[in-house]
C-alpha cells in the first residue's frame, strides 16, 4: 500500500439506540484519545441497532460489552541497531480481539503513524470482515511505529528479528496468524517468519500468511485484496443490470491493493485512470500501465511522479485530491479516512456510480452519508476488501493439507467468496429493512455470525 496517511477528523456521529449508546459512552471513557477506534465501533453499533431490537438475547448475554473489549492487548519494546551502529527503539503492538470463530487473523502494519487507536480500529474491523468470509478465522491486528522506508535490508531484518523475539510467544497456527499490511510486504514477512522458525524450532507454515510462493505462500494472495474490491464492485453493479465494461475507475494508492485493483479492472473491461502516493496523483486517460507502476513502486521504490515522466499522455498533480478526477467507479485503496466529504462531493458531482473500499475505513462518516444520500452504491472495506484475508485463510488451508493450488483455481475460489460476501451483506440489509445499504448489511451479517458463536460458547 502507499505510505499516505491521513489524519483522522473529528467525526459527527449518528445517534445510537438506547441500548448501544451506553456501550459507546463506555468505550470512549475507557479508551480516550482513540478517534479511529471510536469511529469503527460507532459504525458497527449504529448498524446493528435493529438486530438488538429483534434479538434481546444478545443484549442479555453482554455480547456488545465483550466484543468492544479485546481478548488480549500486547504492547512491547523493540530495540534494534541501525547500520551506523546506533541503538533505535520502537514500539510494537498486537491486539487479539476475538477468537470465537477461529484463530486471531490480521495483518501487521509498520508505519510511523501506528498507535494503539489505529491498531484497535483495524482489529475491531477485522472481527466482522473475517466473519463475512466464512473461513473460520477470528479478528486481530498488530504492528509498529517503525518506518521501513529508506532503511536497508539489513536494518529491516534486524528490526523484524527483534520484533519477533517478543511477539512469537503470542502466535501459532492455532492461536494467532499474522499477515502483511502497510509497510509489511514479502521482504518483511520473510524475515519475521524466519525468526519465528529459529526461535520455536518449528516450521509452522500456517502461522504466517502472505509468504513467498516458493516457501508456503499461496497463489493470488498478493493480488487478492485489489481483485476482491473490483469483484465486489462488479457484484453491486450486476444487481442493477450493469457491468464494469467501459467504466472509468479512479483508484487511490500505488501499493499492492491499488496495483491489482487496476489490473483486474482492466481485465474486466474498465479503464483505471488514476494512482497516487503522499506526494500527489497521476492521471492516465489511456489507462494506468500496471507494469510501469509496479516497476516504479515495487522495484525502484520511487515516487508516483516518475510514472508521469515515463508515460506519454499521463500527467502528475502535486498534492490535491485524486477524487477530483471524473470517474464512474471509485476504489479508495490507500488508508483510513483518505476520502472525506469534499472528495465525496466531487465524485458525486462528476457522476460516480459506485464506491468499493479497497483500504480499511478509507471514507469518513460524512463521506459515507453523502454517498448513500446520493444513491451511490457504496461497499465498506470490511466487505469489499475482505478478499485479502479470505485468501490468507485459503493459504492456511493449503499449508495444513500440504497442498498447492494453481492461480486460476485460487482466483476462482476468491471470486466465489466475494460473491458470497456480497450476497450475505445484501441479504442482511434486505432482512432488516435497509435495502441496498451495504454498510449496515455487512456489519449485521458479520455481527450475527460472531454473536451466535459467542452465545454457543458461553461467557469466556
Amino acid at each position: 500500500m502507499t505510505d499516505t496517511i491521513i489524519e483522522t477528523p473529528t467525526a459527527e456521529f449518528h445517534p445510537l439506540s438506547s441500548i448501544a449508546q451506553p456501550i459507546f459512552d463506555a468505550v470512549r471513557a475507557l479508551n480516550p484519545n482513540e478517534p479511529e477506534f471510536h469511529q469503527a465501533v460507532h459504525e458497527v453499533l449504529h448498524s446493528i441497532g435493529p438486530v438488538l431490537d429483534r434479538h434481546p438475547e444478545y443484549v442479555d448475554a453482554g455480547v456488545l460489552e465483550r466484543l468492544v473489549e479485546p481478548e488480549r492487548q500486547v504492547i512491547f519494546r523493540v530495540p534494534w541497531v541501525d547500520d551506523d551502529g546506533r541503538l533505535q527503539v520502537n514500539r510494537g503492538y498486537r491486539v487479539q480481539y476475538s477468537s470465537v470463530l477461529g484463530p486471531y487473523k490480521g495483518g501487521l502494519r509498520f508505519h510511523p503513524s501506528v498507535n494503539i487507536s489505529i491498531i484497535k480500529f483495524l482489529g475491531f474491523e477485522q472481527i466482522f470482515k473475517n466473519a463475512l468470509t466464512g473461513q473460520g478465522i477470528g479478528g486481530g491486528k498488530g504492528g509498529s511505529n517503525f518506518d521501513p522506508h529508506g532503511r536497508s535490508d539489513a536494518e529491516v531484518m534486524r528490526f523484524c528479528q527483534s520484533f519477533m523475539n517478543e511477539l512469537y510467544r503470542h502466535l501459532g497456527e492455532h492461536t494467532d496468524v499474522p499477515a502483511g499490511d502497510i509497510g509489511v510486504g514479502g521482504r518483511e514477512i520473510g524475515y519475521l517468519f524466519g525468526q519465528y522458525r529459529k526461535i520455536t524450532n518449528r516450521h509452522e507454515s500456517g502461522m504466517f500468511t502472505g509468504k513467498g510462493i516458493g516457501w508456503g505462500g499461496a497463489q493470488v494472495r498478493t493480488e487478492a485484496t485489489g481483485y476482491g474490491a473490483v469483484f465486489f464492485a462488479q457484484e453491486m453493479l450486476a444487481v442493477h443490470g450493469e457491468s464494469l465494461e467501459g467504466k472509468r475507475v479512479g483508484i487511490s494508492g500505488s501499493g499492492n491493493v491499488a496495483i491489482y485493483a487496476i489490473q483486474k479492472a482492466a481485465q474486466l473491461g474498465a479503464t483505471a485512470v488514476t494512482a497516487s502516493d503522499s506526494s500527489g496523483y497521476v492521471v492516465d486517460d489511456a489507462g494506468i500501465d500496471v507494469d510501469l507502476l509496479r516497476r516504479i513502486k515495487e522495484v525502484e521504490r520511487g515516487r508516483i511522479v516518475e510514472y508521469a515522466k515515463r508515460r506519454p499522455g499521463a500527467r502528475f498533480v502535486e498534492g490535491g485530491s485524486v477524487w477530483e478526477v471524473p470517474v464512474d467507479i471509485a476504489v479508495p485503496s490507500a488508508t483510513q479516512n483518505e476520502l472525506d466529504a469534499d472528495g465525496a462531493r466531487a465524485l458525486i458531482a462528476n457522476g460516480v456510480r459506485a464506491v468499493s473500499e479497497g483500504a480499511n475505513m478509507p471514507s469518513t462518516p460524512e463521506a459515507v452519508a453523502l454517498f448513500q444520500d446520493a444513491g451511490v452504491l457504496f461497499a465498506p472495506g470490511k466487505a469489499a476488501n475482505a478478499g485479502g484475508v479470505a485468501t490468507s485463510a485459503l493459504e492456511m488451508s493449503q499449508n495444513a493439507a500440504r497442498q498447492r493450488w494453481g492461480f486460476d483455481d485460487s482466483e476462482r475460489r476468491l471470486r466465489a467468496i466475494m460473491s458470497d460476501i456480497h450476497h450475505a451483506a445484501f441479504e442482511a440489509a434486505e432482512r432488516y429493512d435497509v435495502p441496498g445499504d451495504y454498510v449496515a448489511g455487512a456489519n449485521i451479517a458479520g455481527f450475527e455470525r460472531v454473536a451466535n458463536a459467542m452465545l454457543a460458547q458461553g461467557v469466556i
